[in-house]
């Protein structure tokens, strides 16, 4: 009897000990491994070692502490078992107490412990760990290599002991412990989401392409990026958007023009694009950042299923599902509506076509767009840059200026058509109604 409390006492030390390990291995980071050994911490240089490679001996402490686990239920179910008569209910009584001890003991105080005092913990375990993982650690990396045999899917070569849910919890938890910034926090979710977030997500829509024809003189080039703000424009052949055949470079434009003026109107796009990049739309987008990264690109354009332009990327659109909005230096906050002279007003490219009918007094609406912005696209058939006009309903829109990193429309300048008073003389009647007598 005396043998088995103290059997009890050990497995259960034994669990709740390795379970602090564990814990401790676990939530310990490289980097704050690496500053350890940079503040000089006695046996930090163990504890990095580890760190470099943490599988080894996470596994180890984890089979441990599972033998551990199995050892006091063993011995707690023989003690109720073969000592105390009750059969069955002796045998649920034994697995009750089981349950509660563990779960206790083991898996709330050794963790929170572990957890708690992690950097404690892995510097006066660091030098047990190292000797235990290199005797034992062929075990549990065998039963790992087992499980993953009979678990459906691609299994984990070091046990699944480290998910993006955990690391999730682990940058909320610094959150709420004022180690981060809500804004960290959301930046690195961004990270997380940007491996599941595909390219046809973040492009730049194919009616939202600013685009030049291969034809064009340099001096339409260079008008079209300073009207638009774009230093990269795609170049087109004669099927439009679905023929792009390279992308021209505002500073090749201005460099070219520097150096011998009379090319802005003699020398056309064709002459200096540069090779364009395909991607598929359903590409990821952390697996084309890195691409783009390695060669250099900053812009690609992308293509649909069945071939056709659906729009294009820039670096830019990439680095802004990370870090959020990049808003230019100039950009300000829009006033839906602001009166500029005596019938003239500056309105938001969002104003809605019911809101610019209420402020000149018509009914104005259209199937398939809803916006000032939309209705300018739609009617010239093209992305409006400052400076385009269009007349529609007896109204006359320019688009005024461009904000926010792709440079759309932001403003719009509208007035009423000039209604022109024909005089009876330019009539060539003498009657001012204009009837027959």
């Amino acid at each position: 009897m005396v043998i088995q409390i103290v059997l009890l006492v050990v497995f259960l030390a034994m669990a709740t000990f390795f379970a602090a390990i564990q814990e401790s291995f676990s939530t310990l980071t490289k980097g704050r491994a690496r500053k350890m050994v940079e503040d000089e911490v006695k046996k930090a240089d163990k504890v990095a070692q580890i760190m470099a490679d943490p599988g080894p001996t996470v596994s180890t402490a984890l089979f441990l502490r599972l033998l551990g686990e199995v050892g006091f239920a063993v011995v707690v179910v023989r003690l109720f078992v073969v000592r105390v008569p009750g059969g069955v209910w002796s045998a649920i009584e034994a697995g009750a107490i089981v349950l509660v001890v563990l779960f206790i003991v083991v898996h709330v105080s050794g963790r929170t412990l572990g957890r708690r005092n992690f950097v404690s913990v892995a510097l006066a375990t660091c030098g047990l760990m190292k000797v235990l993982s290199a005797v034992l650690y062929v075990v549990p990396q065998v039963m790992i290599l087992l499980s993953n045999v009979f678990t459906p899917g691609k299994g984990y070569p070091d046990g699944p002991f480290a998910s993006e849910d955990e690391l999730r919890e682990f940058v909320g938890m610094a959150e709420a412990s004022n180690q981060i910034e809500a804004d960290e926090r959301k930046m690195i979710y961004s990270v997380f989401d940007l491996g599941d977030t595909l390219v046809r997500e973040v492009m730049v829509p194919r009616p939202d392409v600013v685009y030049i024809e291969e034809g064009k003189t340099l001096r339409q080039a260079l008008s079209l990026a300073l009207r638009s703000g774009f230093s990269r424009i795609p170049v087109t052949g004669p099927k439009g958007l679905d023929d792009v055949v390279g992308i021209i470079y505002l500073k090749d434009i201005v460099k070219r023009v520097f150096d011998n003026s009379d090319a802005q109107s003699s020398e056309l796009v064709s002459a200096w694009v540069r090779p364009v990049t395909w991607c598929p739309d359903s590409k990821p987008a952390d697996d084309l950042l890195r691409e783009m990264q390695a060669a250099r690109i900053h812009m690609v354009v992308v293509v649909d299923e069945f071939g056709g332009t659906a729009g294009v990327v820039t670096i830019e659109d990439l680095l802004e599902e990370i870090v959020g909005e990049i808003r230019d230096e100039y950009d300000q906050e829009i006033d839906p509506v602001t009166e500029v002279s005596d019938g003239v007003y500056r309105v938001s490219s969002r104003l809605s076509l019911a809101d610019l009918g209420d402020l000149f007094g018509v009914e104005l609406d259209d199937e398939d767009v809803d916006s000032v912005g939309g209705i300018m696209a739609k009617g010239l058939n093209m992305v409006p840059i400052p400076g385009s006009t269009l007349t529609w309903e007896g109204l006359t829109m320019t688009a005024d200026q461009y904000a926010g990193r792709r440079h759309q429309i932001s403003t719009i300048l509208i007035q009423r058509v000039p209604v022109v008073d024909v005089s009876p003389a330019d009539r060539g009647d003498d009657d001012p109604t204009g009837q027959e007598a």
